[in-house]
């Protein structure tokens, strides 16, 4: 490693005397239990020139040395794309993303996506998603269009996946299925986790993470309905999983059983029916009510306008409204409840940080 590359920080113990020594490092330098025990653990933190285990507890006079390397691996490029930028201030922003555009890079993927956007802007971005995923607190799809949160700081970034956590960000997504559900109102909860036997695929497994989505039937139409998905858990492709998973997947899915009719739904290739279309949570700083909405991109107006036999919906400026989309209620954390969402911050420099998938 580069020392020139490297952050470091220098500072001697006192009033943080008989800490353990990763909670001391994570609450002096900002950054997460984790992310300070890794750093324990490579030997990056020196006590009096020596180094020690992170259950070691510190004394008043220790002197302590943090060494935080780069983040390893290909250097993220700044691209110029222009995004479409729904809130925005010192803290955060929320982008509508549109379908197409892949959320973070990876092997296959290094230019042209989100964080590339992002990274272009200028702005300052949260260390804490990972590496090639500053700001990231929860991800789409490539092909799910809609709304998205990115911190712009660490302990912002902390907050919002303990909010997300701890159940307190509302995510409510349109989707089409195709056939009908039984009833009006559909809770699944059944487990997710990769494919034992394709493991580019999310699959139902027993031993896999819990998973939950509330789905409520807005309207019902000739080959499919219309559903309000609320995620109550963020698992890699939950929305589409949990469908296939009741034998009504995704309209042009391909991947999970839903890509036939795909001319009747009138979509692009590839592009299935799935938009982030409603983000509410308290704001973690401010704590005032964030209420976000994005309406139906126009390829899924048309396509709804196709599916539903209403054409007019094609060229109407918001077609969810037509259905009471918005209309749900969810209770949010109240505005008062400071020390909740401080024991949620606690618990989650406990677990450390985590990028929530969609």
């Amino acid at each position: 490693m580069n020392a020139t590359d490297a952050t470091i920080h220098q500072f001697d113990i006192d009033d943080d005397a008989g800490q353990r020594l990763d909670l001391v490092v994570a609450q002096r330098c900002d950054l997460s239990r984790t992310q300070a025990a890794t750093l324990i653990a490579n030997g990056h933190v020196v006590v009096n020139g020596k180094t020690f285990k992170a259950s070691y507890r510190s004394e008043s006079g220790d002197r302590l040395v943090v060494t935080v390397p780069p983040p390893p691996g290909r250097d993220i490029v700044p691209e110029q794309i222009p995004l479409n930028v729904v809130y925005e201030d010192e803290h955060l922003v929320v982008i509508d993303k549109p379908a197409g555009m892949v959320v973070h890079p990876a092997p296959g993927n290094w230019s042209g996506t989100l964080v590339n956007a992002l990274m272009g802007r200028g702005e300052p971005l949260a260390e804490g998603g990972g590496n090639h995923r500053p700001g990231l607190v929860h991800r789409l799809d490539k092909e799910t269009s809609g709304l998205l949160v990115v911190a712009k700081t660490d302990r912002v970034h902390r907050k919002l996946s303990a909010a997300i956590a701890a159940r307190k960000v509302t995510r409510r997504y349109a989707t089409l299925s195709w056939g009908h559900l039984k009833d009006d109102l559909l809770r699944v909860e059944k487990p997710i986790d990769r494919d034992p036997k394709d493991r580019t695929r999310m699959a139902i497994v027993a031993s896999g993470k819990a998973a939950r989505t509330d789905f409520h039937r807005l309207a019902r139409f000739d080959s499919c309905d219309l559903l309000r998905a609320h995620l109550h858990t963020g698992r890699t492709h939950q929305i589409r999983v949990h469908l296939q998973s009741v034998g009504h997947p995704v309209v042009g899915d391909d991947t999970y059983g839903g890509g036939g009719g795909r001319r009747l739904a009138e979509l692009p290739p590839k592009r299935f029916f799935l938009h982030a279309a409603w983000l509410r949570f308290r704001h973690p700083i401010t704590r005032e009510l964030v209420d976000l909405r994005s309406p139906l991109p126009e390829d899924l107006c048309r396509s709804i306008a196709a599916l539903s036999g209403m054409p007019e919906l094609a060229t109407q400026e918001a077609p969810l409204d037509v259905f009471r989309f918005y209309e749900a209620e969810e209770p949010v954390v109240a505005a008062g409840d400071e020390r909740a969402d401080e024991r949620a911050d606690e618990r989650a420099d406990e677990r450390g940080s985590e990028i929530a998938d969609n």
